[in-house]
């Protein structure tokens, strides 16, 4: 009854992701809109009045105000809707190898060679052969080996801007960031989304990589040539719900 109720799901969830790739045929993928991310919605909606550059009577004569706009001003990001250069350079390589192996063997043996005369007497009613000199003996052996090594290079050097979409009670900032290039029918995506502290930004107004905490940075893309890259729909749903 399950079967009869789960091929209709899987042909129906088939026909319309064909639909969705038949749509796009000839046509360039299209961009995200960045209305409706969530970046633009900080950018939009400040936590906090922006202030106005008003300089005091004192102020007038000098080239130092307390604003961020002045010719000394810190300029970084600091509140919602502030935007900061994300750089990532990642070189990591790793490489590991175990072997181990392991080996044991024992062997036990027990007999009664005399005792009161009582195993002359039942050996003769043993058969041929038998005796009870060695009444029990065992032996025993196990061995086992295994072999196993990782070997791992990334390399990536990219730059996007993020914007702070929230200030946490404590200070620490969430930013977020996206980026889409198109190049004749295929875009590259680049996303990035973690948590910052203020003082970690540089005063050229950017922060490495791995000063984001919970960091999610994604690089990809879409479009003819990571569709032709990924298994049909019919061979992805074979994989799963056959059971060989």
């Amino acid at each position: 009854m399950r079967i009869h109720l789960l091929f209709p799901g899987l042909i129906a969830l088939t026909a319309m992701s064909a639909c969705t790739d038949l749509k796009e045929v000839g046509r360039l993928p299209e961009f995200t809109p960045i209305t409706s991310s969530s970046e633009t919605t900080a950018m939009e909606n400040p936590s906090l009045p922006v202030q106005s550059d008003v300089r005091s009577p004192a102020d007038g004569a000098s080239l130092w105000t307390s604003s961020r706009q002045s010719l000394l001003g810190d300029r970084r990001a600091v509140e919602r809707g502030d935007i900061l250069t994300v750089v990532i350079e990642i070189d990591d390589s790793a490489e590991m190898s175990n072997t181990s192996a392991r080996g044991r063997s024992g062997s036990e043996s027990m007999g009664i060679p005399s005792l009161l005369g009582i195993p002359q007497q039942l050996n003769k009613a043993l058969p041929d052969g038998a005796t009870m000199d060695s009444a029990v003996s065992t032996n025993s052996s196990s061995s086992s080996s295994g072999n196993g090594s990782v070997k791992r290079n990334e390399k990536l050097q990219l730059m996007v801007a993020a914007t702070i979409v929230d200030v946490l009670p404590n200070g620490v900032l969430h930013i977020q960031g996206s980026q889409e290039v198109r190049v004749n029918y295929e875009i590259r995506e680049l996303l990035v989304e973690g948590y910052v502290r203020p003082e970690d930004i540089s005063r050229q107004n950017e922060i490495t990589y791995d000063k984001i905490a919970s960091a999610r940075i994604s690089y990809g893309g879409r479009g003819q040539i990571t569709q032709v890259q990924q298994p049909r729909y019919g061979q992805q749903i074979a994989d799963i719900v056959l059971p060989f």
